[in-house]
Order: C-alpha cells, then sequence, then structure tokens
C-alpha cells in the first residue's frame, strides 16, 4: 500500500492482489506493463510482491489497513491540487488484477467490499481498475444476487488502449447501478480511437501515452481529440500523462520529463485534469462522510 503515490488522479494506492494473467501488454511476445516489470525485478526478492507477476497472489488484510488510513475531505493536496477538497482517493490494483480468474469471489466479497462499506472504508473515494470487465460484472451479479448492493463509493473502471479493446465498455456497463461512477483509463492510447457513442454510462475518462523504454508513439492530436469528445458529452477528462514518446504533426515532442507528467511543458490547451466528484458530493453525503455509519453494510442504491 502506498498512502502518497505518485500517480497524478489518485491519494493512494492499493493491492489486495498481486499479480495478473495476463492482458494485452504482458504475455509472450509482450513485455510493456510496468506492474510486470517491476515483478521481474523485484518478485520473489522483496516482501510485499507475487513470487512472479504470472503467480497472482492474494494479500488479504491490505484493504482493511487502508480503510483506516486518514480523511482527507476538505483538506488541499499542493502536488495535486486538482484533487483538492474530496476524500481520499485510492486507485485498486495498480500492481495486477484482482479480476484475474485465479481469484474467487468470496475473497473479492471479504477483501474488498466488506472494507469499502466499512465505517472507516466509507471515508474514502476507491477507484477499481481491471483488463477483465465482464468478470467484474459477473461478480456485480454475483453480489446482487446474495442482496448486496454495488459501493457508491467504488468506482468501478476498465482500461482501453487500442480499438480492440472498446469493447470492455459494454462489460463495464453491467457493473453496479445507476448512480455508480464508472471511468475509462485510456492508457496508454496505442492508435486513433472511436469512443463518441460509448460515453453515456461513463462518468471520467483518464487519458496518457506509453512511457518507458521503447515507448510506442502518443499523438498529441488523440488526446485533443479525446478531450473535446469528452467535453462535448459532458464527461470529465483527466489527462495524465504524454508519455515518454509524444509526437505532434509526425515529430518527436522534446520533454525533459520522462513520462511526460509535468504539466507545465504541455500546450496549454492539453492543461486539463478534471474529476467527476465535485459535482457528485451529494453522493459522499449519502455516504454519511466522513464515516459515521453504525455498521459494515454495503449502501443501497
Amino acid at each position: 500500500m502506498s498512502l502518497n503515490t505518485k500517480i497524478e488522479w489518485c491519494d493512494s494506492t492499493v493491492n489486495p492482489v498481486m499479480g495478473c494473467g495476463g492482458c494485452e501488454l504482458w504475455s509472450k511476445d509482450q513485455r510493456k506493463c510496468y506492474a510486470g516489470i517491476l515483478h521481474q525485478r523485484f518478485g520473489g526478492a522483496t516482501k510485499g510482491y507475487a513470487p512472479s507477476f504470472e503467480q497472482v497472489t492474494k494479500f488479504p488484510g491490505r484493504m482493511s489497513e487502508a480503510a483506516r488510513a486518514k480523511d482527507l475531505s476538505g483538506m488541499k493536496r499542493s502536488e495535486k491540487p486538482w484533487l483538492n477538497g474530496l476524500p481520499r482517493i485510492y486507485f485498486i490494483s495498480d500492481m495486477g488484477d484482482a479480476l484475474s480468474s485465479q481469484i474467487d469471489f468470496q475473497y473479492l466479497e471479504n477483501e474488498i467490499i466488506s472494507n469499502v462499506c466499512s465505517t472507516g472504508g466509507q471515508r474514502h473515494v476507491w477507484l477499481w481498475l481491471t483488463k477483465r470487465p465482464e468478470r467484474m460484472a459477473a461478480f456485480s451479479i454475483h453480489l446482487s444476487q446474495k442482496g448486496v448492493s454495488w459501493p457508491l463509493n467504488l468506482c468501478p473502471g476498465t482500461s482501453i488502449t487500442g480499438q480492440s479493446t472498446i469493447s470492455r465498455i459494454a462489460s463495464l456497463e453491467q457493473v453496479g447501478g445507476i448512480e455508480s461512477q464508472r471511468f475509462l483509463s485510456i492508457e496508454p492510447q496505442l492508435e486513433p480511437l472511436k469512443v463518441i457513442d460509448r460515453l453515456k454510462s461513463i462518468s471520467w475518462v483518464i487519458h496518457g501515452g506509453e512511457s518507458g523504454n521503447g515507448a510506442r508513439p502518443f499523438d498529441l492530436d488523440w488526446a485533443r481529440q479525446l478531450k473535446d469528445t469528452c467535453s462535448d458529452a459532458g464527461v470529465p477528462y483527466f489527462l495524465k500523462q504524454l508519455g515518454s514518446n509524444p509526437i505532434l504533426a509526425g515529430r518527436p515532442v522534446d520533454l525533459i520529463s520522462g513520462h511526460g507528467n509535468d504539466w507545465n511543458e504541455w500546450p496549454a490547451d492539453l492543461r486539463v485534469r478534471e474529476t467527476p466528484f465535485e459535482a457528485e458530493l451529494d453522493i459522499f453525503e449519502r455516504l454519511e462522510i466522513p464515516g459515521r455509519a453504525s455498521d459494515a453494510s454495503c449502501i443501497s442504491e
């Protein structure tokens, strides 16, 4: 768990599961996932990592610890002013995919849902990202059949990297209920995308280019197009980074920042880091922020 992550769109990270069953960024032929690369370096040798990225491993207790962290509601973040005043924003699963097939639903209910719904957990907002939204949808249905509502402060999200992964949005739409705030992490974007008609059920779009050695190009026109698309759809847009290989009109854009995440280096029109939460503070009030709930049950929608 990292209480003070450098990831621009959240305050903290927590990983109830480390490792992943593989995706378009991590396979026999592709080694582009930063979590996988870190596992190659530290897995099996450093406490807190899975033995290997392919060996999906449970780490119970981390969510409970995260839920007890200090509430940040009303506080300023000097390095992340776009989060000023909001509850603590957690990113669940930045170092793996908790929806990998090796992880059973009972564990997810006990470790994630119970802690998100706990008295402490209700003080925070939790963003749960997966490349397996079809399994997250099945888990949501599993909870519903047991009479458990998807928590309002648990935002389901999925990753989009190219046109072939756009179909994940349809599965994401099946997670949670009418008031659930779903989000897309379009990072890294590796090719032109058409999402104009796919944002109806989306509350937030996080965007960025690929970083690291051998990063594939990220066209600044893609950022402008997606920013405008989100604006037309009324969806908050958050440009996280330009990556390590930004281009414009086919030419490299020279940046000092290795990840392209210093927005002072960006064109002024791309310095956009919006969140959906300011306009939805009524949801937090319904959650009795900061944590005055009397039990650990989920909030009904």
